[in-house]
């Protein structure tokens, strides 16, 4: 088959938070971004406790009777026609907080041809999760939660299935607006790969921790990634040591150290909250960049941006999360409150 551009984009911007874990598993989309405010922060916001339902998706542990009848509606775009997406609903059901979303990521059109590249029409693939979310709080500091989804994968005749399970913890001190949370991503399996063979889910353990500063209007949270693997570097195996014309040192091939390794399981995200009712947002994540930052021209590779307005019966988000000078990412996010009572 032949594939346009935009399948360059299928499979390097789904995996930009797990760079170096892409390619051997199944289901990346589970990684992708589909909240505005979850890319304004640079994505995995996962702290958070308010009444945005959307992120549910990053950490089932916040849901909180303040989503109660709200539902969200997300929207992204990206080039070539690729775009994620995302509905959800939150209700209580006696003690309670419960979830329902309905996630995608579609790919455009893709043109369909034989081994000779004759034309043979065009296909639209693309990647779907419906997922259930339920919270339970334990006393009024500690709640958990967990998420199940169903996955399905359709690529032209070939389609994947598969099931994943999210489970998230939560420690909250309201008086010194402190939070500390858990969240282990992505546990599961495929059921049925796109050919005989089944990988394994992407699999991701993260830890964070979020401080609204008393008297500055800051909310900061410090995420960390990827703790189920403590290298996320990457060598090219076809790199060799080379020697020095002018000293004749043979210079090895250079390796990630401790410090580097160290700061790429973090992500620095920040809230800056304008009254009750506009928030601007910025992110960092260091792995990011290093894994996709383009040599020379490292631009905001790694950075993301966002801004939100906050109203009695809805709010409104925008995200815009960087890959690299190549590709961005830039979301919208509605959320409404469909009833009071």
């Amino acid at each position: 088959m032949k594939y346009k551009s935009g399948l360059i984009l299928l499979i390097l911007l789904p995996f930009a938070a797990v760079a170096q874990t892409g390619g051997i598993h199944a289901f990346q989309n589970l990684n992708s971004q589909y909240n505005a405010r979850t890319m304004g922060l640079g994505g995995d916001a996962i702290t958070i406790y308010d009444n945005d339902l959307n992120l549910g998706l990053n950490n089932p542990a916040v849901l909180n009777h303040q989503m109660h009848k709200r539902f969200g509606f997300n929207q992204s775009i990206m080039a070539s026609g690729v775009n994620t997406g995302a509905l959800t609903y939150a209700r209580k059901i006696k003690s309670t907080m419960g979830m329902v979303h309905f996630r995608y990521s579609s790919y455009g059109k893709m043109q369909r041809t034989d081994i000779d590249g004759t034309n043979l029409g065009t296909f639209s693939p693309g990647d779907f999760i419906l997922g259930a979310s339920a919270q339970h709080v334990f006393n009024e500091r500690m709640s958990a939660g967990a998420t199940v989804n169903i996955l399905y994968s359709q690529l032209d005749s070939y389609t994947a299935f598969g099931t994943s399970l999210d489970i998230g913890g939560l420690y909250r001190d309201s008086a010194r607006n402190l939070n500390i949370v858990g969240v282990i991503k992505n546990l599961g399996v495929q059921w049925k790969g796109y050919t005989d063979k089944k990988n394994p889910l992407p699999l991701e353990v993260q830890l964070g921790i979020s401080h609204k500063l008393k008297h500055a209007p800051f909310r900061i949270s410090l995420v960390a990634q990827h703790l189920q693997k403590w290298n996320l570097s990457y060598v090219d195996p076809n790199e060799k040591p080379r020697v020095d014309p002018l000293t004749g040192d043979t210079i090895q091939v250079k390796k990630s150290g401790f410090f580097d390794n160290l700061a790429r399981h973090g992500k620095l995200q920040l809230e800056i909250l304008i009254g009750k009712k506009i928030q601007l947002r910025t992110a960092f994540d260091y792995q990011r960049r290093k894994e996709l930052a383009i040599v020379g021209r490292g631009g905001l590779a790694g950075f993301s941006f966002g801004a939100g307005m906050s109203f009695k019966r809805f709010s409104v988000d925008y995200g815009w999360y960087i890959y690299s000078v190549a590709g961005s990412q830039h979301g919208l996010t509605l959320n409404f409150l469909l009833s009071k009572k």
